[in-house]
């Protein structure tokens, strides 16, 4: 039950830090990249909440204290370099590893074939998560470096 409510924990970190970058990103197309990442997170979070009362638990009701500091570099990394998208989205990849230490020490604990294969199945999201942040602050930090091309996307 402890390591289900940690992963409700992070998964909220997750849910209020994609959250809070969006917001303080500059382009439009990270902004919505990031605010699905957010909603992604807040399924997630139902989905442990739902699995933690199945199994007769009370929920954690709160982040993780991690995750509040994490929220607040955010904004005061975001006002030193007045929004930078590299920055923010360094920010993004970090919290996502942290997370993906949270759900590897989960799957290693005993947990029920159904729960183990939600929780199995909401690692591989995070992994996910955390390539196309990568992926994204590799473009912004390609695109700062050079003149926008016409027409170019960045996903």
């Amino acid at each position: 039950m402890r390591a289900l409510n940690e992963l409700l924990s992070v998964t909220r970190d997750g849910e209020r830090g994609f959250r809070a970058c969006a917001m303080r990103v500059r382009d439009w197309r990270l902004r919505a990249h990031l605010f699905e990442r957010a909603h992604v997170c807040a399924r997630a979070e139902l989905e442990l909440q739902a699995s933690i009362e199945k199994l007769g638990g009370e929920p954690a009701r709160r982040g993780t204290r991690m995750g509040a500091v994490h929220r607040g570099w955010v904004g005061l990394r975001a006002a030193l370099v007045r929004d930078d998208d590299a920055a923010i989205l360094a920010e993004c990849e970090r919290g996502e590893g942290h997370a993906l230490s949270i759900y590897r020490n989960a799957l290693d604990d005993p947990l029920p074939d159904d729960i183990r294969e939600l929780v199995q199945r909401q690692f591989v999201g995070v992994m996910e998560n955390y390539e196309e942040i990568r992926r994204l602050q590799r473009l912004v930090v390609c695109a700062c470096a050079s003149p926008p091309i016409e027409g170019e996307a960045l996903s």
